[in-house]
């Protein structure tokens, strides 16, 4: 008795990580597009920061988004539990949200041209002056970079907890928390890689062997290029997954879309499907900053001039 009660556990446990593992592998796939824009963005944030201080940057930033995970899971459970209700609506803002920041991306030079020149040129003093300033950017860098991750993060959670909502609490938990530790090793491991991609590139073109050599110029004549392509990636993919979270959402639309699409074969039903999901969400994004951008300056100034 005890030993087949014993096999009976072992089965139920089995029969649970490979539902982990079935659950954990269908919310990565929906949370990928948050992914791709979270690497480039921290991989940005540490830029500016001196070679010998990268890495430990980047540990203090990743030790943060694991705070920010342990307050997010418990909270994603507690919503799930106790009002399931409100997964949807929290869904639909993270879509939203997405969107926005998509097309405030590539809407900021135009927005607000004058910050990354004042950003640069504080940068530049500041390296000019004793290192105490130094440390103070790389510790408001950290603090970005945390909060960065934490609306990144807050996005993922919500979209993984969309995919298992249907699921029993324990599973729920168990499906967030392998999403959460695969995330922050997965990210904060590349992005240590590609901060560290350029002095990979030094030390070997300063070796003696022609093909070492080589391989470093390839690699430094990458590093830049890595770093623009993972940010435009990034950007289409928070079109592609807030539109398609939004589209989902609203049943008109998605039934639209879908009539649409039923007309054709093959593959290109999911490609249209998906070329519909980001052109709305490029369309939301533009609403919503055309939306929330006056509403952002009229507070500043309310805020500015109440002081």
């Amino acid at each position: 008795m005890a030993g087949s009660s014993l096999l009976a556990l072992i089965d139920d446990i089995a029969t649970l990580l490979d539902d982990v593992s079935l659950m954990t592998k269908a919310a990565t796939k929906k949370t990928a597009g948050v992914l791709g824009d979270d690497l480039a963005l921290n991989a940005q944030q540490v830029t500016g920061v001196s070679a010998a201080r990268e890495l430990p940057v980047v540990w203090a930033v990743a030790k943060g988004s694991l705070v920010n995970k342990a307050l997010l899971v418990p909270a994603a459970l507690a919503i799930s539990y106790f009002v399931p209700w409100l997964i949807t609506p929290l869904l639909m803002l993270g879509g939203a949200f997405l969107c926005f920041e998509g097309f405030e991306k590539i809407a900021h030079p135009f927005l607000h041209p004058s910050e990354k020149t004042a950003h640069d040129q504080a940068l530049r003093e500041a390296l000019q002056t004793p290192q105490k300033d130094v440390r103070l950017i790389e510790k408001r860098k950290i603090k970005g970079a945390i909060r960065t991750d934490f609306i990144l993060s807050a996005e993922i959670i919500a979209i993984t907890l969309g995919t298992v909502a249907a699921q029993p609490i324990t599973l729920q938990f168990l499906v967030l928390t392998a999403v959460a530790i695969m995330i922050t090793v997965g990210v904060y491991g590349l992005v240590a890689g590609i901060v560290k991609l350029d002095d990979a590139g030094i030390y070997l073109s300063q070796q003696q062997s022609a093909l070492a050599s080589r391989v470093g110029l390839g690699l430094l004549w990458l590093a830049p290029h890595l770093m623009r392509t993972l940010s435009v990636l990034g950007t289409l993919a928070m079109f592609l997954v807030g539109g398609g979270i939004l589209t989902h959402g609203l049943a008109p639309v998605h039934t639209a879309i879908a009539a649409f699409t039923a007309t054709f074969t093959g593959v290109v039903p999911v490609l249209l499907s998906t070329l519909a999901d980001g052109v709305f969400g490029l369309a939301a994004g533009a609403l919503l900053v055309a939306l929330i951008t006056p509403a952002q300056a009229l507070w500043s100034r309310t805020f500015k001039s109440s002081k």
